[in-house]
């Protein structure tokens, strides 16, 4: 058994990696699980995972709601940067990302929000959204 919430993790960095769009903005292996300020920009990181447990499903398996944070860095032109960055992300991730480990039965498209570094020296732009699957898995 995988945790639900590594799994659709799993898939929703997977999509995120194989759209075009995205990579274009952020490397590939600037995408990734975590949960620090990175050190290369701009950077996705997905953090935070909260589980729900449902309950069971058919053939006893079992449900459980999976949110996770989806942070976007990014230093130049920060706020714009960040809001192109956001924008590929929603693309990307605007149908139910594939799971080979588990099924996604029920899923939500990411919303994000930005904020700017509080000290007007700095140029960095932090973006948060967040992503909610109902994934079915068993034991």
């Amino acid at each position: 058994m995988i945790d639900p919430s590594i799994t659709f993790q799993t898939a929703v960095r997977a999509a995120l990696v194989a759209s075009p769009r995205v990579t274009y903005l952020v490397e590939a292996d600037h995408i990734r699980a975590g949960s620090t300020r990175p050190e290369k920009l701009p950077t996705i990181i997905l953090a935070n995972p909260q589980t729900i447990h449902l309950g069971k499903a058919s053939c006893g398996s079992f449900l459980t709601r999976v949110f996770i944070d989806v942070h976007i860095w990014a230093i130049e032109d920060g706020a714009d940067v960040a809001r192109q960055i956001g924008a590929a992300i929603s693309v990307a991730l605007w149908d139910t990302p594939c799971s080979t480990e588990n099924d996604i039965d029920a899923y939500s498209r990411p919303s994000f929000r930005y904020m700017r570094d509080p000290d007007p020296s700095r140029a960095y732009c932090h973006g948060v959204g967040t992503v909610e699957g109902v994934v079915r898995w068993a034991l």
